[in-house]
């Protein structure tokens, strides 16, 4: 009886209930089929593809990267004005209509004008998914729903990713050009599947709206946006930092880092609802970002111990080493998903999302450069200042998250809005 409810547990865990969490969650699964395989396959499509040069790739992404940052927040008030459902529906479209103009691409010029259509099309959708979440379930199920959202999201890359090997191994220029087409028409199939989502009862807006930049004068709401932000660079540490240590300070295999690639996609499926629970009100989402910060701290003392083992132990360091900074991306997702949920004023949420992803995205310009040089260009002893920066980190925003939490927030007389459909 012991196991069966064990088991009971665990599936309650992966699979999510009947309604709407579980439609958002194979929606996530889905679209998530057409990302991941485009996420694995993407440079040699561009460079075998599209004929490419990796320079004109990477100057390429970087300005569509910037482009995401400077209109995260004005795109994100599109939500506020024409409503969640709407802009995510709109937004899959033209994901499918850009995806389907890859093959068409003649240069840099062309391919330049996607890749920044493309980033600003996502910087809309991405806030319209979340707000429409949000708005869509009560206060105490969102932070939970989303968890499940994650766990098929991780699903649906692993699917995308083997793919993604099937279209490597063909590796011919009718193989890429079916590859894009079949993402088109996935994320074809999300804006059908999101179109038949529940509607929401529009919500009240102020009588005289506040600017779609306005929110940016919301200094404690922005002081959370950095901190959590900083928090998100588990993301660059695992997969960029890690890696690079791996190859240049130990003397693990390579296949070491697939394998614990392979680790955090299953502890993330397999974890990910249990780890997000109480985190669905402000002061327990501050609570676990600052876990996620102290395990990221711990982290960074754990791993530069496998610069001086070897074979086996060093293998177990790093396996040790990477669970703690698994268990620091779960449990800080969760934060920032009860920060999302609970502090933003229902009518001007948008806005308010999108602002809090300019802290992600201030950190995926600032993190990769910095955390490599700290922790792998100076030979091991920079992994101190970095456990260091990562406890201010989780110790400030406690407080910080309670300033913000008192202070009222920019157009926040509307009502908060309980999840009530309109049939």
């Amino acid at each position: 009886m012991g196991a069966r409810d064990t088991i009971r547990t665990a599936v309650r865990n992966v699979v999510p209930p009947a309604g709407l969490t579980r439609a958002l969650a194979v929606q996530a699964m889905v679209n998530a089929v057409g990302s991941g395989l485009f996420h694995a396959g993407s440079a040699v499509f561009f460079t075998r593809a599209l004929g490419l040069s990796a320079a004109q790739v990477g100057l390429g992404l970087s300005i569509a990267a910037g482009v995401s940052l400077l209109g995260t927040v004005p795109l994100g008030g599109l939500t506020d004005r024409y409503g969640p459902q709407r802009v995510w529906v709109v937004g899959m479209v033209l994901d499918a209509a850009l995806f389907a103009s890859y093959p068409l691409v003649g240069g840099f010029a062309s391919f330049l004008a996607v890749v920044v259509a493309l980033a600003a099309v996502e910087a809309s959708t991405g806030v319209a998914q979340q707000v429409y979440s949000i708005n869509a379930l009560p206060p105490a199920e969102r932070v939970t729903a989303m968890a499940y959202q994650r766990s098929s999201l991780n699903v649906g890359f692993g699917l995308g990713a083997v793919i993604s090997g099937l279209v490597l191994a063909v590796d011919t220029i009718e193989a890429y050009r079916g590859m894009v087409w079949f993402i088109s028409a996935v994320f074809l199939v999300t804006a059908l599947f999101v179109r038949r989502l529940p509607r929401l009862p529009q919500v009240t807006r102020p009588t005289e709206p506040m600017s779609r930049l306005a929110v940016l004068r919301d200094r404690p709401f922005l002081a959370v946006t950095l901190l959590s932000g900083l928090l998100t660079a588990h993301q660059t540490l695992y997969l960029t930092v890690l890696p690079l240590w791996i190859l240049s300070h130990t003397d693990a295999p390579k296949t070491v880092i697939a394998g614990l690639v392979l680790l955090n996609t299953v502890l993330i499926v397999l974890l990910q609802v249990r780890v997000s629970r109480g985190a669905d009100t402000a002061p327990g989402a501050a609570r676990a970002s600052r876990r996620g910060g102290l395990l990221i701290a711990l982290f960074c003392l754990v791993l530069p111990i496998s610069g001086v083992t070897r074979g086996p132990l060093t293998v177990v360091v790093l396996v040790a080493a990477a669970t703690l900074l698994i268990l620091a991306e779960l449990i800080e997702s969760a934060g920032s998903w009860g920060l999302t949920a609970t502090l933003p004023p229902a009518a001007q949420r948008g806005a308010y999302v999108g602002a809090f992803r300019l802290g992600k995205q201030m950190q995926y310009l600032v993190a990769p450069a910095a955390l490599t040089a700290l922790g792998v260009s100076t030979g091991g002893w920079g992994w101190l200042p970095t456990a260091a920066i990562f406890v201010l980190i989780g110790v400030a925003v406690v407080p910080v998250v309670a300033w913000a939490d008192r202070t009222p927030r920019l157009g926040a007389e509307a009502p908060e809005p309980i999840g009530t459909r309109v049939p």
